[in-house]
């Protein structure tokens, strides 16, 4: 490899932690995965690392960058492993976090749970204070009070606090003060106040937001100065950089104070290479399907870009049921991710059905077939039993598969307990599990406006080739794409996003009445800050920013974003705001008002690195027989036939440039396995792109 010129791109899955290693200069790739280590997941990291050391002596002291996703703080959030937290609020809104929105997300069910919040009630205290909606001091912050309250919280042995008082997004001079008396009283215990995390109206996302911030921020600091302190100790001197929820990457040090921004950092890597992919090839709809060993994630990408939206929930009760999680307001790709991995769990429901998901195996102990413990039976141990995956040839080998193991298994907790016969069984769990996903991804397609019928599938992480034509079947999509190196999918998206950090700021005046120097006051304002964050990455570069504005008809529940190109806002035409908005309106509703008044809501900037553009190697164009890839034949199960059917089996490493095939076949590589049914047709293209057509057959 390339002295400082090399990337390694790092993430940790539930069951996995894939590695990527680019050399920029030649777009040459090394590929590592190993088993996760929940324990400590930095363990996992530096275990990939040091064998990628082994097969590429040297390359750790040369690596510029090291850019990493990671669900430690989701995890965290889900299994309510943050720190003892506190909340210090304004009198009279103690309560905030457990009074919501006030909407039932189940409105029919009386049992209806909601999530406990991630502060108790004794641990949320208030401060007597009030700031108007136009930011002006009603009664001021008495700083005797605040320090007998965080005195108070000392006491009770909080870990972190978090601090939100009302519209300090106009005016925080009351948050600020609180923040000084908590760094001065104890300059041990984390603090995170809402002017910092989310200057932005409505106050129970607000609160929430800045909540879980504080709740995961020891930890998250704690675990990225360790892995900082791993990566030094074994020679490495690159940047360290963190996959944002949005899409973009950011420095060590952003992430640690803002952990809330990370909390989808792994799933959003998958999008993102799916967005470059789509530009790449000119594919206008392109659904993204990133099925790992625990969840699956997709997304639909239109016209190049994947869509990010500003709110999402985590630790819901009821997973799939939207309303019944935490809310959080931070800009996040708009993926959809279910409970549908390699390693979700086969059982027999209540009802007396099969039911898979969305239990997971997780990396330990895993699926049956993996030999380390596992009793229930899971996904991928069906898909060995099709015949779909080589028990030899499991990550190249590196882990052979127990197939007895997973035959009795499946035998003995679902075939027997069902009364169905033993292939039935099989096939059924490799089936439902296509059947979820695919109901789950015409939902999120018809919401987004596309048409499943037109989308172009993407297939990644170890399950998604293995499951993508059958998906792919159920959605009556006509073509699937499966990139090189599709296993580790997630890890080769860090080299496709920008380095970026959104910052957003809420104040709402009327279109007509606004002053359009304080808001480009405002805009500067948050550029700076943009700028400062970035510039903790440690680069020189230019930094470029774009602005947009959410606005709203007054007196509307939510708001529409619009791109403010121009420079200074104080140039811009109310008009030409005024008919942007309409245009924006007028294609996601249908109609527009003009008679009705608008308002600003938020002010947001993206501020922006350039990109280190992903040069992807060329497959060697050689002479060659396609009967050279062949590495033989073998019975698979085929869902037309419902029976075992010869496949052929293929080596994509031996599959070259213009290489054509039809199915029944099956295409391996150490990380993920290709499955093309009978009725497809495959090729593969001058970037080893295999390319599956599904209307061979129609």
């Amino acid at each position: 490899m390339s002295d400082q010129f090399c990337r390694l791109g790092c993430d940790i899955g539930g069951t996995f932690t894939d590695f990527v290693l680019l050399d920029d200069r030649t777009g040459r790739m090394h590929i590592h995965k190993c088993l996760t280590t929940p324990k400590d997941p930095s363990d996992a990291v530096e275990q990939g690392i040091r064998a990628l050391e082994k097969q590429l002596p040297g390359f750790v002291t040369g690596m510029d960058e090291l850019i990493h996703g990671t669900t430690l703080v989701i995890n965290s959030i889900i299994e309510r492993k943050g720190a003892r937290t506190a909340l210090i609020t304004t009198k009279g809104f103690r309560d905030v976090l457990e009074l919501g929105r006030e909407i039932r997300y189940a409105p029919y069910d009386v049992f209806a749970e909601f999530p406990k919040p991630l502060v108790p009630r004794r641990l949320r205290l208030e401060v007597d204070e009030r700031v108007r909606s136009d930011g002006s001091v009603l009664k001021p912050l008495d700083e005797e009070e605040g320090r007998a309250v965080v005195a108070r919280l000392v006491d009770l042995g909080v870990e972190s606090i978090a601090v939100c008082l009302l519209n300090s997004f106009e005016n925080p001079s009351h948050e600020l003060a609180l923040k000084k008396i908590i760094r001065e009283t104890a300059p041990s215990i984390s603090v995170s106040i809402s002017y910092d995390v989310l200057p932005q109206i409505r106050e129970y996302e607000r609160t929430s937001t800045t909540v879980t911030n504080a709740y995961v921020k020891p930890l998250t600091g704690r675990y990225l100065t360790r892995l900082s302190e791993r990566l030094s100790s074994i020679g490495s001197k690159g940047k360290l950089f963190i996959m944002l929820s949005s899409g973009g990457v950011t420095s060590v040090e952003t992430a640690a104070e803002f952990p809330v921004r990370i909390i989808e950092s792994g799933p959003t890597a998958a999008v993102i290479s799916g967005q470059y992919y789509g530009k790449l090839f000119g594919i206008q709809e392109m659904f993204c399907f990133d099925m790992g060993g625990t969840t699956a994630k997709s997304c639909l990408i239109q016209g190049g870009r994947a869509g990010v939206v500003p709110t999402f929930e985590v630790g819901r009760v009821q997973r799939f049921m939207k309303g019944s999680g935490l809310s959080i307001q931070v800009p996040v790709v708009d993926l959809m991710e279910i409970g549908a991995g390699g390693g979700s769990i086969a059982k027999v429901s209540r009802l007396g059905t099969l039911q898979v998901g969305p239990e997971s195996s997780g990396a330990e102990p895993g699926p049956i077939c993996y030999a380390r413990g596992g009793a229930d039976p899971c996904v991928t141990d069906a898909d060995l039993l099709l015949g779909y995956l080589d028990e030899g040839y499991f990550l190249g080998g590196e882990m052979r598969l127990d197939k007895e193991g997973a035959q009795r298994g499946i035998d003995g907790r679902i075939a027997k307990p069902l009364g169905v016969p033993f292939l039935q069984a099989v096939f059924g769990i490799h089936d439902l599990i296509n059947e979820t996903m695919a109901a789950a991804a015409k939902t999120h397609i018809a919401e987004k406006g596309g048409n499943p019928k037109v989308v172009t599938v993407v297939a990644y992480g170890g399950a998604g080739p293995v499951h993508a034509y059958g998906l792919a079947k159920k959605l009556d999509a006509p073509r699937v794409i499966v990139p090189p190196n599709a296993g580790v999918g997630s890890a080769l998206g860090f080299f496709t996003a920008p380095r970026a950090f959104d910052l957003i700021r809420s104040h709402k005046v009327g279109l007509k009445a606004a002053d359009f120097a304080e808001i480009e006051r405002i805009f500067k304002a948050l550029e700076a800050e943009g700028e400062r964050t970035l510039k903790k990455t440690g680069v020189s570069e230019t930094i470029t920013c774009e602005r947009s504005v959410d606005v709203r008809f007054v007196g509307q529940g939510s708001e529409t974003t619009i791109s403010i190109p121009e420079p200074d806002f104080t140039k811009v035409p109310r008009k030409l705001i005024r008919e942007r908005f309409d245009e924006v309106y007028r294609k996601l509703y249908g109609r527009t008002y003009p008679e009705s008044p608008v308002e600003f809501i938020n002010f947001k900037v993206r501020s922006r690195l350039p990109e280190r553009l992903l040069k992807l190697p060329k497959l060697e164009h050689r002479q060659g027989s396609l009967e050279s890839a062949v590495k033989g034949v073998r019975p698979a199960f085929s869902g037309i036939t419902r029976d075992y059917i010869p496949h052929t089996v293929y080596d994509r490493y031996k599959l070259f440039p213009g290489a054509a095939f039809c199915g029944p076949a099956i295409v391996e590589e150490k990380e993920s396995t290709v499955v093309v049914g009978e009725d497809a047709s495959a090729s593969i293209d001058e970037y080893g792109f295999l390319w599956m057509d599904l209307t061979k057959g129609s």
